[in-house]
């Protein structure tokens, strides 16, 4: 998902990575501009899953 892609889309993704991970939290979802990077690590971290998985799953979102 390339940055453009996700900052347009991030808050309908938002709502959709909550309910399917409730123990993310809006400051694990924060979204700030060059910091993609980050927002993935966070994620991968409270999935389990690798960032290429983080990746693809949010790109099917």
């Amino acid at each position: 998902m390339d940055k453009l892609e996700l900052k347009g889309k991030w808050n309908e993704i938002k709502g959709k990575v909550k309910q399917a991970y409730g123990d993310l939290t809006d400051d694990d979802l924060k979204h700030e501009e060059g910091k993609d990077d980050e927002l993935y690590g966070r994620i991968q971290q409270k999935t389990g899953k690798t960032r290429d998985e983080v990746v693809d799953w949010l790109k099917s979102l």
